[in-house]
């Protein structure tokens, strides 16, 4: 089967963002790659963006939260532009409270982690990033080892 890896940019924060998630999940990065990395004489990179994330990958079980910061020559990304959410199935209640409580510090709580009407254990928010996140934990679904 097909694995989704979200890929969610940033206006510069990339690397302060993936260390917040990498605090919650954690693990190791898969790789960092930094616009100075990919330079090159024909596609010459700023001093301002050289040290900003061109990829970063954080492995989270079977998939890969992926993300970057976007050049500026770009433009800015919305952040509070309606993004879709990362969706997580917790093994268990204490995972999707860990979860729920250190990737909502300092974020938007629009549901508080509870008992939901279709019998899950479910919570949602916006992140201190601007990125949205349900966690969810059904004890009958359950996330394979």
């Amino acid at each position: 089967m097909a694995l989704i890896n979200p890929h969610i940019n940033f206006n510069g924060n990339a690397e302060e963002a993936f260390n917040f998630y990498k605090s919650a999940f954690g693990g190791d990065f898969e790789r960092i790659v930094r616009f100075k990395d990919i330079a090159s004489a024909e596609k010459p990179i700023s001093e301002n963006e050289a040290n900003k994330i061109m990829h970063i990958a954080l492995p989270i079980g079977q998939n890969m939260l992926i993300g970057n910061d976007v050049p500026e020559i770009l433009g800015k990304v919305n952040e509070r532009e309606n993004r879709s959410k990362i969706s997580i199935n917790a093994e268990s209640r204490e995972e999707a409270d860990k979860l729920y409580h250190s990737l909502s510090a300092g974020g938007d709580i629009e549901v508080p982690i509870g008992d939901s009407p279709w019998n899950s254990y479910f919570g949602m928010f916006r992140d201190k990033f601007g990125i949205e996140w349900i966690i969810d934990f059904m004890p009958q679904i359950t996330p394979e080892k």
